[in-house]
């Protein structure tokens, strides 16, 4: 300490006195984790038909988000990693065969939970349907975004929420369309005939495909215009799934390897991932 006078020196120690403690360059730096979490979302987000193990049932320890397995380094294992505290504070509220007008439940449910950070990925089920004019319209599905985030925020101004974008159908129609396997179990159940019918011509692919970019631009815009809301930059779209990443029970679904690239990708594009 420099030389000063008695009273200068009196007053700059009440001064320092008066300094929060938490006030420190390294606490301004620190990193605050999630002590809760919650998935919200559809089939997916509940690893079904991840493997013939989990034969036609949801799996959710294999979930990208909040899945324990640890081959699949998901969200919530990568943060229990770092913030020991959220052990046993996840929540997978996402639902098999779930569309957007389903996510304001959910986000409800995470509320109700007490939730401090919530997952997103909805959408498939609204573009993946039993044929192209049954796809939600967009306009529809939007407003339905919209609201489930207005209703979240509003119980809780301070959640932290991360929006996934729409995984790309047709880059999975065109990684397994040639697989006779795939094409033969995608026709006998019937799934996302609007993208994967074996009818379909390119142009009715393209228009499956524009409907769901248009979804994915909403998802972007919906996020950006809500406090607290992080869009992951279309990661989710480009993961670029191969054979193997795909689940050949339906050839739909991610495998164990898929969700272990989409958990890779979402928290790449996160909050804490960078």
């Amino acid at each position: 300490m420099r030389p000063t006078r008695l009273i200068g020196t009196v007053l700059g120690t009440l001064a320092l006195a008066a300094v929060p403690a938490l006030a420190t360059p390294a606490a301004s730096g620190a990193v605050a984790y999630p002590s809760s979490m919650a998935a919200a979302g559809d089939s997916i987000t509940r690893a079904y038909d991840v493997n013939w193990l989990g034969f036609l049932r949801d799996n959710p320890a294999y979930s990208w988000s909040t899945g324990t397995v640890a081959g699949v380094s998901s969200e919530y294992s990568r943060l229990v990693a770092l913030a020991p505290g959220i052990s046993g504070h996840a929540y997978n509220d996402a639902k098999t065969g779930a569309k957007m007008v389903d996510l304001d439940g959910q986000l409800g449910t995470a509320a109700s939970q007490g939730a401090k950070y919530v997952t997103i990925l909805m959408g498939a089920n609204d573009v993946c349907t039993s044929s192209i004019s049954t796809m939600t319209a967009n306009s529809v599905f939007a407003s339905q975004f919209q609201q489930a985030l207005n209703n979240l925020v509003h119980k809780d101004p301070g959640v932290e929420i991360s929006v996934s974008s729409i995984p790309n159908i047709y880059q999975l129609w065109n990684v397994l369309h040639t697989n006779p396997s795939a094409v033969s179990t995608w026709r006998t159940f019937g799934i996302c005939q609007s993208m994967l019918s074996s009818s379909n011509t390119e142009a009715q692919r393209q228009q499956v495909l524009a409907q769901e970019n248009a979804d994915n631009a909403a998802l972007e815009s919906v996020c950006g215009l809500t406090a607290g809301c992080r869009w992951d930059a279309y990661a989710a779209n480009r993961v670029a799934f191969t054979q193997s990443d795909v689940s050949t029970v339906d050839y739909f679904h991610p495998s164990p390897s898929g969700q272990q690239k989409l958990a890779a990708a979402e928290w790449a594009a996160g909050y804490w991932g960078s």
